[in-house]
């Protein structure tokens, strides 16, 4: 068995060089919900210096709600917008050497894109254009999984260990009580059940959690102990 293990980073949350080293994709903010161009290089050195894989992590142009407020734009309007933060962090990798691995769309474009069709497909000719190697991450059972291997792309079933479901398999809204998991041991728990599971390649740490990094460490740790396999997605 072998899971990733992402974290949502170049958010300026202060957690990043702890946080970095314990997994091995990182999914960098690209500046429109959080980050800016200097953040976003600092982020991808950093993960260069322990060998994580990088991604982009594009947003919604909302920093007063952090990306988690939903915007209403037309498909030509998202596909532009996520080209251009796509485009924007492989540039800055570029000139430190190194290729983007995956693309994750952050907070509310995210939860759109798993029951938006025409998002999701916006999202999919973005990522495709820019490079068709990358790596789509989206929700299992997702209209983004599905627009994903639509374009020919790879993807990756994302799991959130730090997040309570809906029956239907969707995210319980962070605007209701009990969305946010606060309980180390359950998340560990969690885990380990999503490592093991056949519909999940990636788990998801969110690095504006307090204690992030703490977390991370002790995810990890409990996955080799399971005798789980913990690399990025893109790697053999």
């Amino acid at each position: 068995m072998r899971i990733d293990l992402n974290a949502d980073v170049g958010e300026m949350s202060g957690q990043d060089p702890a946080l970095i080293p314990h997994v091995t994709s990182a999914n960098v903010a690209c500046g429109f919900h959080a980050g800016d161009p200097s953040v976003m290089r600092e982020t991808i050195v950093l993960a260069r210096e322990y060998g994580v894989a990088i991604g982009a992590h594009p947003g919604f142009p909302d920093r007063a709600s952090f990306g988690r407020s939903d915007v209403q734009l037309p498909p030509q309007a998202v596909q532009d917008m996520v080209v251009y933060q796509i485009g924007a962090l492989a540039a800055i990798a570029a000139v430190e050497g190194l290729r983007l691995q995956h693309v994750k769309p952050h907070g509310a474009l995210f939860n759109i894109a798993v029951r938006d069709r025409a998002v999701a497909d916006a999202i999919a000719r973005a990522t495709s254009a820019v490079d068709r190697s990358l790596i789509l991450f989206g929700l299992p059972g997702s209209q983004l999984i599905a627009a994903g291997e639509a374009a020919g792309l790879r993807t990756a079933r994302e799991a959130f260990a730090d997040r309570a479901y809906r029956p239907d398999g969707t995210l319980l809204p962070r605007t209701e009580p009990g969305a946010v998991i606060h309980d180390p041991a359950q998340v560990l728990e969690r885990a380990i059940v999503m490592a093991r599971d056949p519909n999940v390649d990636t788990i998801c740490v969110h690095g504006d959690t307090p204690g992030a990094a703490d977390l991370a460490a002790r995810i990890r740790a409990a996955l080799v102990a399971a005798s789980i396999d913990v690399k990025p997605i893109g790697q053999p």
